[in-house]
């Protein structure tokens, strides 16, 4: 059974919290800026990484939320690590991911009654967001590499 690793990050200004509009299966959707794990990454270095492409922001991580698992309907399982932060504008141009529609920023009820989600993951973590759960970063671990020879 494959399984697919991703990073999301929960951004709050004001009780609001920043969305990215995306197509998913031919429609439009919210999600958290978020993304897949790519080779050599540990799991920080990628939010940072995917929060920079889809909304050309530099993510500044303050915990860990958490992981979620989901099933897809081809067998496949998505584990979803979850981190909340601020967000500041880059000291230089960054260009946005082009799959990225628009940026919103909504209130979580907004966010649920107006739009499709990307995933179920999308509102479970920022329902553990607003819970107030709130891990240290390490508890999200480093990337252990193994010495070569």
């Amino acid at each position: 059974m494959p399984c697919h690793i991703t990073v999301a990050a929960v951004i709050e200004t004001e009780g609001q919290f920043l969305f990215v509009e995306e197509t998913d299966g031919g429609r439009h959707v919210l999600n958290q800026p978020a993304g897949h794990l790519e080779p050599g990454e540990d799991l920080l270095e990628a939010v940072v990484r995917e929060v920079l492409e889809e909304t050309a922001k530099v993510f500044h991580p303050e915990a860990f939320l958490g992981c979620d698992l989901l099933a897809l309907p081809n067998g496949a399982v998505t584990l979803r690590a979850a981190f909340c932060g601020g967000v500041s504008e880059p000291g230089t141009h960054a260009p946005r991911d082009p799959a990225i529609h628009a940026l919103h920023w909504l209130t979580p009820g907004d966010a649920e009654r107006g739009w499709p989600l990307r995933s179920p993951l999308v509102m479970r973590s920022l329902r553990r967001y607003l819970s107030g759960l709130r891990l240290p970063l390490s508890a999200a671990g480093a990337l252990n590499r193994v010495p070569s020879g």
